[in-house]
């Protein structure tokens, strides 16, 4: 038997250090089950958290197509979250946004205005099914991973009719940037705030500490 929806995140050793944190906040404004993935984390941390095993040849993040498709098997919707978004409000909305065959995704705005193209930020992604796109996804990743999984989507979308095609757009305060609160294009009442970068990384530790 399916979930009807289902949250997924997933994080290796290097990154393990935030799951407690994403977790404690994540529980704070939803009741929606949430599974694992390891992408290689520590023994510890394994202890702690007993993630979901992933069987994947990629490597660090690229594992991220894989551990959605596998969600798929399992769940009727699907959410993925990066370990290091902080959950700040509701975000069980976030379901209802999905269309067959898209991704659902944010517009990462700070990207599409430095590089003069419409750019999603893959750090909170949607879907029910097995979209067409998400297997174009995971074989990208898995023959040319390069920067990075946003980086790799983008990409293979290319032109803005696929775009508009494969990709459903996220109201942006469920992916809320850590750039945006630099170019004062936040949205208010954000519901997921996204500290992306190692500046980002450091203001996690910061949090953690108070």
């Amino acid at each position: 038997m399916k979930y009807s929806r289902t949250f997924i995140t997933g994080c290796d050793s290097n990154t393990d250090w935030m799951l407690g944190w994403f977790l404690d906040n994540f529980s704070a404004h939803t009741k929606t089950n949430i599974l694992i993935y390891d992408f290689g984390m520590s023994e510890e941390a394994i202890r702690a958290f007993s993630p979901t095993p992933l069987e994947s040849k990629s490597v660090g993040w690229f594992k991220k197509p894989d551990a959605m498709i596998a969600a798929s098997k399992v769940s009727e919707k699907v959410c993925w979250i990066d370990t290091d978004c902080h959950v700040k409000g509701p975000i069980d909305e976030i379901f209802d946004y999905i269309k067959p065959n898209k991704l659902t995704m944010a517009v990462d705005k700070p990207w599409t205005s430095r590089r003069e193209s419409k750019w999603h930020n893959s750090g909170v992604v949607a879907f029910q099914g097995s979209p067409p796109i998400l297997k174009k996804w995971q074989a990208a990743v898995a023959t040319n991973p390069r920067v990075g999984d946003q980086e790799v989507l983008h990409e293979i979308l290319g032109d803005p009719l696929s775009k508009e095609i494969y990709i459903e757009d996220l109201p942006r305060k469920y992916n809320t940037l850590r750039l945006d609160l630099i170019d004062q294009t936040a949205p208010k009442d954000i519901s997921i705030m996204h500290w992306t970068g190692g500046k980002g990384k450091k203001h996690i530790y910061d949090l953690m500490k108070i």
